[in-house]
Formats: C-alpha cells, structure tokens, sequence
C-alpha cells in the first residue's frame, strides 16, 4: 500500500489559511486538486508539503484527485498569489480561483456570429523612432533583469510604439508580454493597433468577452500558441510561460482597482508579477498616480520622459471660460444655456472646417436632481442616499443600485408644485446639440450607449471614419482614444467632481482635464491646424486647473505631494480603509463604534502601534447604498508591515461580527465615499 503524504491546500472557501490534506499520489506545488469541504467538494490548489499533526485531534481528509486538465502553475506565479493573498488580506484560495479559466476545455462551442476577438489586418510599416523614443528604448534594453520603468509622457508623444519595440524584441527572444490597460475603452484601437504589427501572436482577456471566448484565448497563451497577452486587470491572473515583459498602459486609471472581493490594485499587482518573474515593467501614462511619479523621483522606479509630440511640434491651445462671467457677456438667443458664447462660436468654426468637436461632462442623464418648485422635495433612491437621476425625460434612475421609476412632474410630497429638472447630463447635451445642429451626426459615449463589445467598436470605427462631426461624452472618451480629425475638445463643467469629500479629488480632476485636452491635434490630418481646448468653469483659480492649463504635471505634482506630506496622505504614508455595513442602520452604528474601541484598546496595548492613526468611526459620505448602512474606519501609517499586522489583529476570526453585518477591508483605497 502506497504510503499517504501530507499536503497543504489552498481551497476555494473564505478561509484564512490552508488546509492539510492526505495523498498517496505524487502531487507538487502549483498543482490543482479536487478535495472533500465539508460536505461538499472543493477545488484546491497544492502549495506543498504540510508537517504532520503533533496530536491527532482530527481525521486528515483525503484528496479525491488532482486535475489533469489545468497545466500546473509555475512557482514564480504560485508565488505572486501568495503575496497577493498576504498584502490584500484576502483568502489564498478565492485569489488562486481566479487564475482558472471561467469554462471547462472540453465544454462544447456554442456557434456565434460575433466578431473574431482578434481580428486579421494587414501589416503596417513601424513609423521611424523619434530621438526621445530611442533614448528611452536604449535606457530600458540596458536593464536585463527585473526593473520598473515609469514612462511619462505627453499625450501623443509616442508611448505606444515604445511598447511594440519592447515587445518585438521580447518575443524575438522567445518570451512572453503581458499588456494591460484600463478597461474596455481603450481595447478596439489598441487590439487593432497590435494586430497590425504582430498577427496572430496576440490574444486578449476582457469583460465583454464571452465565457467561451476567454476560455479558447486563455488556453492560446497557457500553451504559448500567443505569447502576447492584451487585456484589462484580470488578465493578470491568466498563467503565462517564460513571461518577459509586463506592460501597464495609462497606469494612473483607477479602474485599474477591483472594488469587490479582491480589492487589488493591478498596477501595483502587475510590478510585483514582473519582480517574482524577474522581468521588466513598463507604466505609462501623461499624468502619472502620485504614488508612481514619487517612485519615479526616488529612484524606486527608473523615470523617463518624453516631452514632445510625435506629428506635431505644440500641445492644444487651452482657454478658460469663467461662467460666473459669462452669463454677462452678449449671448446667441438660439443655444443653451449650458454653452458660453466662446464655445458656441467655437464649435460652429470647427464644424464649418470639416473637424470635429467632442465636448466632455462626467455625468449620465439629462438632469442630475429633479426638485419641487413649491416644497422643495427631491427624488431620491429607496435603496441609497442618493438622488435619483432624469433619463429620456421619462424615468428616473439611481446610478448605484439601478433602481427606476417612472417621473411624475406632479410632486408626490405637497401634491401642488411640479417636478423640474435641475442640473445637467450628457443625455441633455445630446438633445440640445441635435435642436441646435439639426443636420450634423451627433453621437454619445456613455454607459447608457455604450454597452457591448458592439456598441464600443462602431463608436470608435463612425469616429475614426469621420462620419460624426460632434461626440458627446463621459470620462470614457478621455482615456486614450485617439481620432485624427478631432479638432476641439469642450469640458462644459469641469467643477464636477472638485469638491468631493476624498483627498485624491484634485488629483483624479487634473488628469481628467490633461487627458481630455490631449485628445484633439494628435494627427497628420489636422495638418497646421492647432487642436483647441475650452474649459467652462465656476472656480478658474482652483488650482489643479491652473496646472492643467499649463500641461505642468511637474508643477502639479510637486505642489501636491506638499499636500499629502502635511497629512501623511499616499505616498509619504499608507492608508487601510476598514467599512462597516448592515441591513439594519443601529447595526452598522454599533459594529462601527466596538472597532473603533478595539483598535484603540489594541494600540494602548502594543507599543509599535502607537505611531499608527485611527480616524473614526464615522458616517461614509454615502451612507447608504443597495439598502447597506455604512461606516468607514480609515487606519493609517508610514510603515506597511505594521499597519498589515494591526488590522490582522483587529479583525481577528471575524467569529465576533453578528449576522448581519459585513467588516470589508481596503488596503491601499482609492475612493472613500
């Protein structure tokens, strides 16, 4: 009878450390494994030899079988999910699951008419290097092991074909890439882009793929028929062989962060996959995250910068409206009133040359609050401390929890007044602009519009081919996208978002502003003519515009890292945010205030957790959401180690935490709203 060993396993359940289990078949790390929980079967993964038991208080179940479908993962990836499992506090097991294709192989294809994921275009011609992107090459072919290289750049100076050179000469030497970008948004282009330089070597990992789609790409890389990996945050967790190079385009995103469950960042995920592979990785972007250019300066990560564009020798030209003036100013009687006079005459001037105007507002719908105009009362969503916002000039809807319900201009509260929009949407300047250029293409970018795979490749293929004169968007067209004949970029409301109860606000403003005026002027085809920007604001002093206007990330930078330093703000410091949430809002309160007391008891009863701050309890901005109450209780400190080791400690087993209620930590957090 063959002997059984020991083994440790990482099983897909919320449990916060292996489990051991016995085998007599010869198994090794990386292997997954079909094991008895409970009394139900789980899928594991092996991390190794578990020590047999001191006293024998239990039965060691037995591993039912290994899988010999899934390829056996690499120890440099075993690794970098062990890291991920320890630095984001989060189940080894539930972090390894994710590294699994979402269908069995065997599964049988559905037949689709649905595009190829990849499709087959004809090879272009590599443009010539400028003398920045050569530097820059040079200084990153010098490093041949693992390195992080922060490349910021101006919008439209080249990162792009910066990338595909470090590509080529990476699989030339029989590696593998990995390249990352934000979301959806930025795929068709970049996908089309690639394709054209390197064929059928490329596959790609996003959400707007079906199951059966990610699992046939997913198989084409394990197996090396595609060494280059294009995709959005997850496609870090699909297990490359003999990875060479890890790429993470407009590396400031903060889609880049998963919100729920593993609340991971993939950009920080991404320089710890290419340290535990040894291999090199690249960030881009024209306005780096604070955490990345003070790396960059530190010398953490090596900086290089190019500071010209590639088809023209200027940046846009931007100018400021201040709309508390203008409304004083002589006003063309037919346009809205959303739209200053300069920007009226400005669109007609670009419309009348044959280009195109894109005009920017972060915000869906026609009209943010719909208000009483007797009592004053304002609809708001059952489920979430939200107002409820105008859609179709016909349902309201809750923007967190999709709650809709039908508008009723009569107010439900007084049963005299009547409800009025208040505000502005994109959906309203899409109106607006269609009454006040009847005969011109109108076309909106939003996540109304824009839901499918379908819906994101027409809209980059109409704007691409020339057929819409004007686009109206949300923050999805500022992110990378890249049309020769837009001209003008219009931002109708750049307060939007300056005075939000979250430290990081003036940070997220100024690359929305930058990123947004580099999208016109990039190309050839504009030939002489200078792309325009114009910013319509209540607050032209504030100061992330002024650097905005300028294109001065360096000032900016510079200016807001003094900020941070003072608090002690990412990153002179580190920041865990711990949120409290019930069904029931007494609750929440009283979970939220036994935390707050806890980790006070537990730094007066260590010394090294003295040097930590705990901030609250307190009432989220958003107190309510999806029919949750919630608190936030935000730790913060200037060493990592130690702020990891007291919130282990503060939450304990969780054993103590009723019913009801939920504790969800945020190492490195975002947003705090």
């Amino acid at each position: 009878m063959t002997k059984e060993t020991l083994w440790r396993v990482a099983v897909e359940a919320p449990m916060k450390e292996p489990l051991t289990y016995a085998s007599a078949e010869k198994l090794e790390r990386g292997r997954w494994v079909h094991v008895p929980l409970g009394k139900r079967s789980s899928m594991g993964l092996v991390l190794g030899n578990a020590e047999s038991p001191l006293v024998e208080t239990f039965k060691i179940k037995t591993i039912k079988n290994s899988d010999d479908e899934l390829p056996l993962l690499h120890d440099s990836f075993v690794r970098w999910l062990e890291w991920l499992s320890d630095y984001y506090l989060y189940p080894l097991g539930l972090v390894a699951e994710s590294s699994r294709p979402p269908l069995k192989r065997t599964e049988k294809v559905r037949k689709s008419k649905r595009a190829p994921v990849i499709p087959q275009l004809e090879s272009d011609t590599p443009p010539k290097l400028t003398e920045e992107q050569s530097q820059v090459i040079e200084a990153i072919v010098r490093e041949n092991k693992f390195k992080t290289h922060l490349i910021h750049g101006v919008t439209g100076s080249g990162k792009t074909e910066i990338y595909l050179r470090m590509i080529e000469k990476t699989i030339a030497e029989g590696k593998s890439v990995l390249v990352l970008v934000p979301e959806i948004s930025l795929t068709p282009q970049l996908i089309h882009r690639f394709a054209r330089r390197f064929g059928d070597k490329i596959a790609a990992l996003h959400s707007q793929l079906t199951d059966r789609e990610k699992t046939i790409q997913w198989w084409d890389v394990v197996e090396g028929r595609r060494p280059i990996l294009i995709g959005a945050r997850s496609a870090l967790f699909c297990p490359q062989k003999n990875l060479g190079l890890v790429i993470v385009d407009e590396e400031h995103e903060s889609s880049y962060k998963q919100d729920e469950k593993l609340k991971y960042h993939a950009r920080d995920a991404a320089v710890m996959l290419g340290f535990f592979h040894n291999c090199q990785v690249l960030l881009g972007s024209a306005t780096p995250s604070l955490e990345s250019w003070f790396n960059g300066k530190n010398g953490k990560y090596q900086l290089h910068q190019l500071k010209k564009r590639v088809h023209t020798s200027h940046l846009p030209e931007v100018e400021v409206v201040d709309l508390k003036l203008a409304k004083d100013q002589p006003q063309d009687p037919n346009k809205p009133s959303w739209m200053s006079q300069v920007l009226y005459e400005r669109i007609k001037k670009t419309l009348d040359e044959g280009y195109q105007v894109a005009l920017f507002l972060n915000r869906r719908g026609m009209a943010h609050v719909v208000m009483c105009n007797s009592c004053g009362h304002s609809s708001e969503c059952p489920n979430c401390d939200i107002h409820l916002t105008l859609h179709g000039r016909s349902h309201l809807v809750c923007h967190y929890c999709d709650y809709h319900e039908n508008f009723k201009t009569k107010c439900t509260a007084c049963h005299i007044g009547e409800l009025a929009a208040i505000g502005l949407g994109t959906e309203k300047l899409e109106y607006d602009l269609k009454n006040l250029f009847p005969d011109k293409k109108i076309l909106r970018a939003d996540r109304d519009e824009i839901q499918t795979r379908a819906d994101l490749e027409s809209f980059v293929a109409e704007m691409e081919a020339g057929t819409v004169d004007i686009l109206v968007g949300t923050q999805m067209i500022a992110k990378g996208l890249d049309f020769p004949r837009l001209k003008l970029v219009g931002l109708v409301l750049a307060d939007i978002g300056f005075n939000l109860p979250d430290f990081r606000c003036t940070e997220r403003n100024f690359q929305l502003m930058v990123q947004m005026s580099g999208r016109p002027g990039r190309s050839l085809e504009l030939k002489d003519a200078k792309g325009e920007v114009i910013i319509q604001t209540f607050n032209p002093e504030h100061e992330s515009l002024s650097f905005a206007i300028r294109h001065d990330y360096e000032g900016f930078a510079e200016q807001e890292l003094i900020h941070r330093q003072a608090l002690l703000y990412p990153p002179h410091g580190s920041l865990i945010s711990i949120r409290i949430q019930s069904s029931e809002h007494s609750q929440a309160y009283q979970l939220a205030q036994h935390l707050g007391s806890r980790a006070r008891a537990l730094q007066n009863q260590f010394a090294p957790y003295k040097s930590l701050e705990v901030l609250g309890p307190a009432e989220a901005p958003l107190a309510k959401l999806k029919n949750q109450y919630r608190y936030y209780l935000l730790l913060k400190g200037t060493q990592k180690p130690v702020l990891s080791k007291f919130t282990r400690q503060l939450i304990g087993d969780e054993s103590w935490v009723p019913a009801k209620c939920r504790i969800i930590v945020d190492i490195d957090p975002l947003q705090l709203l």
